[in-house]
């Protein structure tokens, strides 16, 4: 039995969605290749040999990715069971399995995924495994807990080929774990929340830690934990967080959570600091009131705020994330955005990219129940993962084409793309854009890593 796993692009860090199901399928005697196509070429040869060939989706842009990997392999190998895995597996299902895919698999799939395994190997019909969907039976995303073994990186691309942390001009290579899977909340445009609709299932402490300990020994000093929300689990994160600091005092790291854990937990940030914690990833998300009101942020303006305060006083800094074009964001609330980021002084904490994310609405988007969705949603453009719409306002789909291009072409200087933006949406606006010098525009740039968070 030949299988191959492929990995497209996971933000330029070394592909959990390969170390654990190398190790799943390992523990259970299985040979198995994994390539990671965002640092190496597409495998021919193995592709043309392999009886399955498993992709990992767990992003759109991977999904994009994935799509071209599974016709390279089709192209080569006619007879090859093809599988999409991952978070956007499950909710594309419908396009993958009209002829790029044969199965899919959403939720926690490396049980699913080991089930197929055996079933190929065995000769036996796979539309028995469960959490496995096929054109012949269409299974729910599977959402249990599992036996998570150590993931197995041994054969993956060394750290030195994937991003790195960065802060006062020096750079360390950064290792990307995750301490628990799925979300408490749900936020209506967050594709975690079909599949996981509000569950989440911690990674435990012994496992989470030895796979923090063999990247640390492969030369990592920082960690991302990648979780969709670290703090879902306030306990477990601050005892994984205290191990850590326990046995490498030297290793820094970052996690993502939500405004409302900030405020909630602001009594951990002080301690968090002491044990590493450098910067934090936050999906503010928007400014208008009406825009994080449909998008069920569970956060005003006033928390963005104050969840500022509280990092300030932890000496934690922030990567605030965004959705700036979304049907219901005036040009007027998108020069407010800008206006609160540069009175906050948060020029140089937002990476160019994020002033230009267009909402995505991917097919079984909590965001398509919403009773004003008629007025804004157009068709579902499969093949492009996502439903289309407009803005009733031409100018915001121009200003958005621009600010990307702008967002491409601009390098490292965040500032400077700052400000051809503001100057591109105030003059759309018949406006001045402001003259004046934003605070703390001569600090030094804040902690970061060399690849930015995006979907």
């Amino acid at each position: 039995m030949r299988t191959l796993l492929l990995a497209c692009y996971e933000l330029g860090h070394q592909p959990l969605s390969l170390a654990w199901p190398l190790a799943f399928l390992r523990r259970n005697g299985f040979e198995v290749t994994a390539v990671d196509l965002a640092v190496a070429p597409f495998p021919q040869t193995r592709a043309a040999q392999a009886h399955l060939a498993a992709i990992a989706v767990p992003m759109h842009t991977a999904l994009r990715l994935g799509v071209a990997a599974a016709r390279q392999v089709r192209a080569v190998n006619p007879e090859a069971h093809i599988c999409f895995y991952g978070l956007y597996a499950w909710l594309n299902r419908d396009y993958l399995l009209a002829g790029v895919a044969d199965s899919v698999i959403g939720g926690e799939y490396e049980e699913p995924l080991l089930g197929l395994v055996r079933a190929l190997a065995a000769g036996e019909r796979v539309t028995a495994v469960p959490g496995l969907t096929t054109t012949a039976h269409e299974a729910a995303p599977h959402i249990a807990r599992l036996n998570f073994p150590i993931p197995d990186r041994v054969d993956l691309p060394p750290l030195d080929q994937y991003a790195r942390y960065m802060h006062n001009g020096s750079t360390r290579l950064a290792g990307y774990v995750e301490a628990s899977r799925g979300c408490l909340h749900t936020c209506r445009h967050c594709p975690v929340v079909p599949v996981y609709d509000g569950r989440f299932f911690i990674i435990p402490l012994a496992v989470v830690m030895a796979d923090i300990r063999q990247q640390a020994a492969a030369g990592a000093g920082h960690i991302t934990f990648g979780d969709p929300d670290f703090l879902n689990g306030p306990g477990h994160a601050l005892k994984i967080a205290r191990a850590l600091h326990a046995e490498f005092p030297e290793l820094t790291f970052d996690f993502t959570t939500k405004v409302e854990h900030i405020r909630k937990h602001r009594d951990l940030f002080p301690e968090l600091r002491r044990l590493g914690c450098r910067f934090v990833i936050s999906a503010f998300e928007a400014t208008s009131s009406r825009a994080l009101t449909r998008l069920d942020k569970g956060h005003t303006v006033a928390d963005m705020e104050a969840a500022l305060a509280i990092l300030a006083d932890a000496d934690i800094h922030v990567q605030p994330t965004w959705v700036p074009f979304t049907p219901w964001t005036t040009l007027a609330d998108y020069i407010e955005m800008l206006a609160w980021i540069r009175a906050c002084g948060l020029i140089q904490h937002v990476p160019s990219v994020q002033l230009s994310i267009r909402l995505l609405v991917p097919p079984q988007s909590a965001l398509l129940d919403h009773p004003a969705a008629v007025e804004w949603l157009g068709p579902l453009d499969a093949a492009d993962f996502t439903y289309r719409w407009r803005h009733p306002d031409p100018r915001m789909d121009g200003l958005q084409q621009a600010v990307s291009r702008l967002a491409e072409g601009g390098g490292e200087d965040a500032v400077a793309v700052f400000a051809a933006v503001e100057k591109l949406a105030y003059e759309m606006d018949g406006r001045s854009p402001p003259h004046d010098l934003p605070p703390n525009l001569f600090q030094p740039a804040p902690p970061r890593l060399t690849e930015d968070w995006f979907c």
